[in-house]
């Protein structure tokens, strides 16, 4: 059976997975380490866990012969740190902060749990191997939240409000129906369900329509920019890139450093920012101007005050 490639990636992004980056270190002593969501527990006794890695990787070998190897569960602030390592490159552990695990693996001090292995066995599975990981030590923090991949992107794991007791999900009434952050959550699913079918009507998914607006607002971008404004792994968003550049709406700029939108992709993006302001103007057409103003003005200030969860920098020693 033949398949489609990018719609089967972007059919398996529909299963949310949490974000890791697996380290090991070889018998010379050099330290490697690579971005996976494909991790996954196997099996309580013993304590298995697997993942997998391409067969076209340049660590393929330092891990498929290693006899340990470490799980680093990132962190929702973490977002830095899973782009660094999904690229190749030299340095990639340079201003992290680090702590020596099991067979000299290096542990992300930071991340929300950790699982120092054993190498159990390897297995060939297609384009990938599969590695499966005896489970020697691990650790976890409380109190803080996993970054999550869903749909091409990445996510903050939130409790479902089906999940929230009868008495304290009444809407109107009491302390959670006048919560901001309840109400920020209601109408952010509203919205989305209700714009992101008008952009499957102008031929766009909600990840293309992130890049288009992105370079028609701020120009040509380098990939690594890219990635960080519209919170994407770099993998992933060389799949979307490449989407756009087959239906010449992307060009490379400046000897292949940047890319920026044709005109005909730019011509699409002006015509999809209007749309989105129409869908606003619709949306709010009971809100006055200035009623918007403070709206959008308390919006900025919350994140002025609070940060940008996607502009977070890795720590340094």
């Amino acid at each position: 059976m033949s398949i489609d490639t990018r719609d089967f990636r972007n059919a398996l992004g529909k299963f949310a997975t949490g974000v890791t980056v697996i380290t090991t270190r070889d018998t010379q002593g050099e330290h490697y380490g690579v971005t996976a969501s494909s991790f996954n527990a196997v099996s309580m006794t013993p304590p298995l866990i697997l993942w997998s890695i391409d067969k076209g990787a340049y660590s393929l070998d330092a891990y498929c012969q290693a006899e340990h190897f470490l799980v680093n569960v990132l962190g929702s602030d973490q977002v830095p740190i899973s782009n660094r390592f999904a690229q190749r490159g030299e340095n990639k552990f340079q201003g992290i902060d680090l702590e020596e695990g099991v067979g000299g693996s290096a542990r992300i001090v930071g991340a929300v749990a950790h699982f120092e292995c054993r190498t159990w066995q390897v297995y060939e599975g297609g384009d990938h191997f599969i590695i499966v990981g005896e489970v020697l030590k691990y650790g976890y923090q409380e109190g803080r939240g996993a970054l999550v991949f869903h749909n091409g992107r990445y996510a903050l794991p939130e409790p479902h409000p089906m999940t929230i007791p009868q008495e304290e999900a009444e809407t109107g009434e009491g302390l959670l129906g006048h919560h901001f952050l309840y109400l920020l959550r209601q109408s952010l699913s509203a919205y989305r369900q209700d714009f992101y079918p008008r952009l499957e009507h102008m031929g766009v998914d909600e990840k293309e329509w992130r890049v288009l607006t992105l370079l028609l607002d701020r120009g040509a971008l380098p990939l690594e920019t890219i990635a960080q404004r519209v919170a994407q792994p770099i993998e992933d968003l060389k799949d979307t890139l490449s989407g756009l550049t087959r239906r010449g709406l992307l060009r490379d700029h400046d000897d292949h450093v940047s890319l920026a939108l044709t005109n005909a992709g730019g011509e699409l993006a002006r015509k999809l920012l209007q749309m989105a302001r129409e869908h606003e103007q619709k949306v709010f057409e009971g809100v006055s101007e200035e009623e918007m103003g403070v709206l959008k003005g308390g919006l900025e200030r919350v994140i002025g005050q609070l940060g940008n969860p996607w502009s977070v920098t890795a720590k340094s020693r």
